[in-house]
């Protein structure tokens, strides 16, 4: 189980350089940052357990032949949205789910190869999945923002 911890300026110098090269060495970081390599490997290790920071690679989606990406909105009857949610993330095309508030009960995205793909994925394989009373689903024509990195990391002042 991950406990909190206060990450301060040094942590946020050492997350600021895995954004800029994730594949920098614990030596390198310790190198622009004026520290020890021990240093920076304890610290990214504390960060790791208390789940502060994940050091994970991020492809993107046209690169692999995905061109089409589409927000469902999905309405939920009959069964626990969380179920819902739980099996529409086990379809290879959703890369994230979530329960959320208001008219609709979950929101997802979904990346297909292309437009022949989405008759099968939406009126077949989503339609295989219990609990779905309707879908509004909403096709990205452009990505003007696509940061991955969305969750800023900033430490807690003190109450």
């Amino acid at each position: 189980m991950s406990e909190e911890i206060t990450v301060d300026e040094i942590d946020e110098a050492i997350i600021a350089e895995l954004r800029t090269d994730g594949r920098a060495t614990n030596q390198q970081i310790a190198t622009k940052l004026k520290l020890t390599a021990a240093t920076v490997s304890t610290r990214i290790k504390r960060m790791e357990d208390a789940n502060a920071l994940r050091v994970v690679a991020v492809s993107d989606f046209s690169a692999h032949g995905y061109g089409l990406l589409i927000q469902v909105a999905v309405e939920v009857d009959g069964r626990p949205a969380a179920d819902v949610a739980a099996d529409l993330a086990e379809l290879n095309e959703v890369f994230a789910v979530h329960l959320v508030t208001g008219r609709y009960d979950i929101d997802m995205l979904v990346a297909l190869r292309n437009y022949d793909e989405l008759s099968d994925f939406m009126l077949d394989r989503m339609a295989d999945i219990g609990g779905i009373r309707s879908m509004l689903p909403a096709i990205a024509v452009d990505i003007l923002k696509y940061k991955f990195d969305v969750a800023p990391i900033e430490a807690k002042e003190a109450s």
